[in-house]
């Protein structure tokens, strides 16, 4: 996918978050994030955009400091105006993407072609996972049926957001294994896509690939399947994934590779 590909998803995705947040309530649970409401959703995705925005439009050359999620939590407009404060700015970190000189110099913090190219796609999908978010919380608050993956992302979308989550966050030692971990190692297999990645979990390191090899795990799906298993937004069940060798792996997946800010 191209920087475009990557905004127009972050546009279409945010209007759809902002949509679903609105039908489902400020006070509706949000079943894949325990404890949030809908009200809690929004503040975090405003205040990330923001953050996000601030980096391209200012060319900051470090990362603006992360605040806690206590303090995010607390912060933006009071709910009357909270959607649609987060309206605008979803539209302000649109417009600052398509407006960015494609060679703009900025800080990034996992590996892309570009500064651009990285906030862009970071962004896109950080929009599409919370929409995600967003519409199980509209179907919990109005008893409709739960949001399938395969009907919530597009499998090359889905397929680019396994990329980045495998090769770009697991890979960071932030989400590396802790506590004495043994090594253990997963294969993941998109079968819509014919996209594949290796990982190798250890106390040291989380070591990524693309491509195939033996694993402890295999993990074999749809990449929507994947992609929302791999976020933590379903069980495997509901992703239509199955799971082959030890599943102690994805235990220490899920508790490890678990991105929250």
């Amino acid at each position: 996918m191209d920087v475009e590909e990557h905004i127009e998803a972050l546009e279409r995705d945010g209007a759809a978050l902002a949509d679903a947040a609105q039908d489902a309530g400020l006070a509706a649970k949000v079943p894949p994030c325990p404890g949030w409401q809908v009200r809690d959703l929004l503040r975090h995705i405003a205040y990330v955009h923001g953050w996000a925005a601030t980096h391209v439009a200012e060319q900051r050359e470090e990362l603006i400091a992360e605040v806690s999620e206590d303090d995010m939590l607390k912060g933006g407009p009071p709910d009357e105006r909270l959607i649609q404060a987060y309206r605008n700015g979803h539209a302000a970190l649109v417009a600052t993407l398509r407006a960015a000189d494609p060679d703009v110099k900025c800080v990034t913090f996992m590996p892309a072609p570009s500064p651009l190219a990285f906030w862009a796609r970071r962004q896109a999908h950080e929009t599409a996972i919370h929409r995600f978010d967003a519409q199980a919380a509209r179907a919990a608050a109005t008893s409709r049926g739960p949001v399938s993956p395969a009907d919530a992302f597009a499998p090359a979308f889905a397929d680019d957001g396994v990329d980045e989550l495998i090769m770009g966050f697991a890979a960071r030692r932030r989400y590396r294994p802790r506590g004495g971990q043994r090594e253990q190692s997963m294969a993941i297999r998109a079968l819509d896509t014919g996209g594949r990645w290796r990982v190798r979990l250890s106390d040291g390191a989380t070591e990524v690939t693309r491509g195939d090899g033996a694993a402890d795990c295999v993990l074999d799906g749809s990449a929507a399947g994947l992609y929302a298993y791999l976020w933590n937004r379903c069980d495997w069940a509901m992703a239509g994934v199955t799971a082959s060798g030890d599943p102690a792996v994805l235990d220490t997946w899920a508790n490890s590779v678990r991105v929250i800010w």
